[in-house]
């Protein structure tokens, strides 16, 4: 089954598609080009067979379908187009010689999925996370008294970066000396995921990976040898009622993955919720007179600017997807981001409003990939939410921040703000 749409309505939309993902116009604002999606081709397919889903019901279904999956081949390729002959040539490189690494849980599927992440939830359970509360708003007012004296600053580089790395580093276990570092090798690591990498910057990527998998391969050992009170050491001693344990390379793939989405993803979203507010300055008006709103405001902002736009899937079994028939190795790409703007689901999805009430958002995905971390994110959000209401009487941008170039995880480069002590 085909989708009928007009040559001027297809036209629309693979211009607002491309726009979102390969120009500074469309990170700066993808929401403009979310509702021509909408309004021309919700379902979009490409000229290689892939299908682009924009609407909130069809990117559900989408994820939470068993007959469509994971795979590395296909990671980070555009929907419509063709990857440069140099680019498929570097992916089969780097795919020949990262074989004998397993790959994250984000990158598998069922039943190996299944095993991975059921073990690592052993560890990672909401208990440990809840626990970690007091602690987060503990390390949120190490960040807080840091800038006490400043009255102007970039919020991203004082707050919405250290408190996450700091957060995820305890939990996972990593050295605080060893921080810093990371910010510089995951950041290089994320841009393999979009859809505009170039060959470069993919190149980067890979010599990232490897820095990071030897340092988790030594971390490890060091683990082994003096276990401690954290995520890491936990994930060595984890087995399920058989003995299952996961492997060397489990262990390492789980804690790059937890490290780097822990604190790349929160930071961003930190950043997104201080500048909504900042360009939306009623909101945070009835924030301040109604603070009990805190959670509902971080849901929205997950909903308003996700810090995770888009998500990829390839159909591992013939399927029928938003009705779309779909064949075996054909990419489909939910749009998170235009989920989240859906007119079918959210009453004037461009509009922010820390009141709204109409559902969760699609920001942490759907179906068995669902973010592991969702709890812990939101957590961090509204400690930082809380904190900023306590310890400013306002929060204001000095200027409008400047998009990252990247639409997967989506952010700003900067968020610079002036404050009034409260």
């Amino acid at each position: 089954m085909t989708i009928d749409v007009s040559q001027a309505d297809l036209q629309r939309a693979q211009l607002a598609l491309f726009e979102i993902f390969a120009t500074p116009e469309g990170y700066n604002d993808a929401a403009s080009r979310y509702a021509v999606l909408h309004e021309a081709a919700p379902v979009l397919q490409g000229s290689d067979g892939s299908a682009v889903l924009s609407r909130y019901e069809d990117c559900q279904a989408a994820l939470r379908d068993n007959r469509l999956g994971k795979s590395t081949d296909r990671n980070g390729e555009l929907p419509i187009g063709s990857p440069s002959p140099e680019m498929t040539a570097l992916r089969k490189r780097l795919n020949e010689a990262s074989k004998d690494r397993p790959n994250s849980m984000l990158l598998l599927n069922p039943p190996d999925h299944t095993r991975v992440r059921g073990l690592v939830s052993r560890a990672f359970t909401p208990r440990r996370v809840a626990a970690m509360r007091d602690h987060i708003v503990t390390l949120a007012e190490e960040c807080f008294d840091a800038m006490a004296d400043q009255r102007e600053f970039d919020l991203l580089e004082a707050l919405a970066f250290p408190l996450p790395v700091s957060v995820i580093g305890e939990l996972v276990g990593v050295p605080r000396q060893d921080w810093a570092q990371f910010r510089s090798l995951v950041s290089a690591t994320a841009a393999a995921i979009e859809p505009a990498v170039t060959v470069p910057e993919l190149q980067l990527a890979a010599e990232a990976m490897d820095k990071l998998w030897q340092y988790f391969l030594d971390l490890i050992e060091v683990k082994r040898q003096a276990p401690a009170d954290d995520l890491l050491s936990a994930l060595i001693e984890v087995s399920d009622g058989d003995g299952d344990m996961l492997s060397e390379g489990e262990l390492v793939a789980s804690a790059i993955v937890m490290f780097a989405a822990g604190f790349e993803t929160t930071t961003n979203l930190i950043g997104n919720m201080v500048t909504a507010f900042g360009r939306n300055p009623e909101q945070m008006v009835d924030l301040r007179a109604n603070p009990d709103l805190v959670p509902s405001a971080v849901e929205e902002i997950l909903r308003y600017d996700s810090p995770v736009q888009l998500d990829g899937r390839t159909v591992l079994e013939p399927a029928q997807v938003a009705g779309l028939d779909l064949e075996v190795g054909a990419r489909v790409i939910t749009m998170l981001g235009a989920a989240n703007h859906d007119p079918t689901r959210y009453t004037e999805p461009r509009r922010f409003d820390i009141r709204r009430d109409e559902g969760p958002p699609m920001s942490f995905g759907s179906g068995i990939h669902y973010c592991l971390g969702a709890n812990l994110a939101r957590a961090e959000a509204q400690v930082v939410l809380e904190g900023l209401l306590r310890r400013f009487s306002s929060v204001e941008l000095t200027e409008d921040p400047k998009r990252r170039q990247r639409i997967t995880l989506s952010g700003f480069e900067a968020v610079p703000v002036r404050v009034q002590p409260a």
